[in-house]
């Protein structure tokens, strides 16, 4: 051994020590103290999302239904608030809805009345979100409808089994059996997945357990603010807590969805908390966040995660926007200008 590797291995193993000290010191340090304080709505932000911002926080944030049963009526009045909405959001986005069922799986084919040539023979796959236990049928839709109408594809938009019809894997099962069904009929280079929160993690396991059962993947996937580590580990759990206007808590009605869902399931399997998962081979992949967004540390180490293992992977952070405030109201520009950065990311990933 020479002088030099001598000395190389040395300074090697030092660092290494200096690395480990470091971490176990970060373990061991006492936790910040941060005084309170009061946080103003972000004063360049457009009107309609300064409303959405300076909302209050969710009602009934912190309910902790045990049961399916216990979350069926809470899911059927929301959804029954949110299909009011949608007549609206087809006619200012000139797009239309037809139910159908997949290969006895439940979805919805939402269509743009103007498809440029370009889309024609493009498909995009949809899953909603809803912390595995909210917004069935046409509730699951608004982000469907936007991706149609700001970005002009033809999208089929999964309405996933959930709890109490079925737990753990079957809004995985059912998204899997709607994936392998349009590969079938479209090239799988035409095609990508994109969902929000529920949906965001969703989309993430969709190409985990495609890798897995070697079938085709998208073209591009774009997951938002995905609920990807249900274990509740990340920074932004702790620092966006009671910032965040609609998850509000790590330990409110989302964590308690996500539980019944898993119905005793490990939660750090990658299929319920993707960030564990081998993002080696994912495809190119948008990400979306927001400043407040309780998951927020979620999105970015899933856009570490990707960079590391040599995906192209971009993240595009709303200011001031808690959790998945660019599917909340059509109108504002920053819900037009997310849809259409996804929209342009697509394009130049998906074959014509």
């Amino acid at each position: 051994m020479t002088v030099h590797a001598r000395r190389l291995g040395r300074w090697g193993g030092a660092l290494a020590g200096a690395l480990v000290a470091t971490a176990i010191a970060a373990q061991q340090a006492p936790p910040l103290e941060v005084p309170a304080k009061s946080v103003p709505v972000p004063a360049d932000v457009s009107p309609q999302m300064a409303k959405i911002v300076g909302a209050p926080l969710r009602t009934n944030w912190n309910i902790q239904p045990k049961t399916g049963e216990e979350w069926k009526p809470i899911a059927e009045a929301g959804a029954a608030a949110l299909r009011k909405l949608v007549p609206g959001m087809l006619e200012r986005l000139k797009v239309g809805i037809e139910p159908t069922t997949i290969d006895g799986v439940r979805a919805y084919i939402v269509t743009p009345k103007d498809i440029p040539p370009e889309n024609r023979d493009r498909v995009l796959v949809h899953v909603h979100g809803g912390c595995y236990v909210l917004n069935p049928g046409e509730a699951g839709l608004p982000e469907a409808i936007f991706m149609a109408g700001f970005g002009r594809f033809k999208v089929i938009s999964v309405d996933y089994r959930m709890p109490p019809e079925a737990t753990y894997p079957a809004a995985h099962d059912d998204a899997m059996t709607v994936w392998k069904a349009v590969t079938r009929t479209t090239d799988p280079k035409k095609t990508a997945i994109f969902g929000t929160s529920a949906g965001g993690a969703l989309t993430l396991a969709m190409v985990l357990r495609a890798k897995q059962e070697g079938l085709p993947l998208p073209a591009a996937i774009a997951p938002g603010t995905p609920m990807s580590d249900t274990t509740k580990v990340g920074d932004s759990f702790v620092t966006n807590a009671m910032l965040d206007n609609v998850l509000v808590s790590p330990d409110g009605f989302c964590d308690a969805g996500a539980k019944v869902y898993a119905n005793g399931h490990d939660l750090k399997d990658p299929m319920l908390s993707p960030v564990y998962g081998d993002m080696h081979g994912f495809p190119p992949t948008i990400l979306t966040t927001g400043t407040r967004d309780l998951l927020l540390s979620n999105t970015v180490r899933v856009h570490r995660k990707l960079r590391d293992a040599g995906v192209e992977a971009y993240l595009q952070v709303g200011e001031g926007q808690s959790h998945a405030h660019y599917i909340r109201d059509d109108t504002a520009p920053e819900t037009k200008a997310v849809f259409e950065e996804i929209a342009r990311f697509f394009d130049r990933h998906l074959a014509r």
